[in-house]
């Protein structure tokens, strides 16, 4: 089945102002949406969301309610998109990402692994996270940080996706680490790629849409918690993220656009968290807070 782009054209405030409206409507769902630039010269962006061919009119429907109040004069254009494993297709030649002492690679690029890295072998596949996002990347850096810094006895991972952060996770601190995500398929892809990267014991993964788990409370309370989810769930899931941190704990929160570091920063101030760092990294920044 045909994947589909609809997106509308504009200004890239305008651009921006509808990718937030895309993130609220579509918040508790699995629908790609991203910003590009069009003409750089002329300031013309374009605001997307991709979706299957089955899904388009329930889509559009629903933006088109969604942008008629402020955006009415915005029209919502369709591109059908080609059969391509554009994930795969945009890894082929990306050279292995280095974030601190890891190294997120390829298995065709095993060899360029240089002494006393910590290797995460990820390839492309059906979750997200391969070392080449600034968030992931950001998340990693931030990591190393605090392993150097705190003492840490086992570690969250909210939001695993391909699981590299927790990995990563273990392989610098070799302590207990839960793995959770709301979507089976990137619970079993972290699954699978811990085993690849040689973690046979002490990771847990578990599929939890939300805190209710019994997953959280039974390896729980954590000395570390990593949340490279998006800006908007973070801010909603602040109480009981906390509430599932250990005194003294860390927490290392991406996903989140450079402008949207305020409101998150508020959210989690306001449980009591205190503000350590900031990394950017294209656009994007990762958050470092202690309790």
């Amino acid at each position: 089945m045909s994947e589909i782009r609809l997106f509308v054209t504009s200004t890239e405030k305008q651009a921006e102002a509808v990718l937030d409206v895309m993130s609220v409507v579509f918040e508790d769902e699995d629908y790609a949406i991203a910003t590009m630039e069009i003409d750089e010269k002329c300031d013309v962006w374009e605001a997307s969301i991709y979706m299957m061919a089955d899904e388009e009119d329930g889509v559009r429907a629903r933006l088109a309610e969604a942008l008629a109040a402020d955006f009415s004069r915005l029209s919502i254009e369709r591109e059908v998109l080609p059969d391509i494993d554009w994930i795969a297709k945009s890894l082929e030649g990306l050279a292995p990402v280095r974030a601190g002492r890891f190294v997120v690679h390829g298995s065709h690029d095993r060899d360029k692994v240089k002494t006393g890295e910590i290797a995460i072998e990820i390839d492309a596949g059906q979750a997200f996270g391969t070392g080449h996002h600034g968030t992931t990347a950001g998340c990693l850096e931030v990591l190393a940080s605090v392993a150097h810094t705190r003492t840490v006895r086992n570690v969250l991972d909210l939001g695993t996706g391909s699981g590299v952060l927790a990995i990563a996770a273990w392989k610098l601190l070799h302590v207990p680490v839960l793995a959770t995500d709301i979507d089976p398929i990137a619970t079993r892809v972290a699954r699978e790629n811990a085993r690849r990267n040689g973690v046979v014991n002490g990771m847990t993964f578990a599929t939890a849409p939300g805190f209710h788990s019994t997953a959280f409370s039974a390896n729980g309370p954590f000395d570390l918690i990593i949340a490279n989810i998006l800006a908007r769930p973070l801010m909603k899931m602040a109480p009981q993220l906390v509430a599932n941190l250990a005194p003294g704990g860390s927490v290392i929160l991406s996903g989140i656009l450079a402008e949207q570091r305020w409101k998150v920063l508020a959210a989690y101030n306001g449980q009591h968290l205190k503000h350590v760092r900031t990394i950017w990294r294209n656009g994007w920044v990762t958050i470092h807070l202690t309790k």
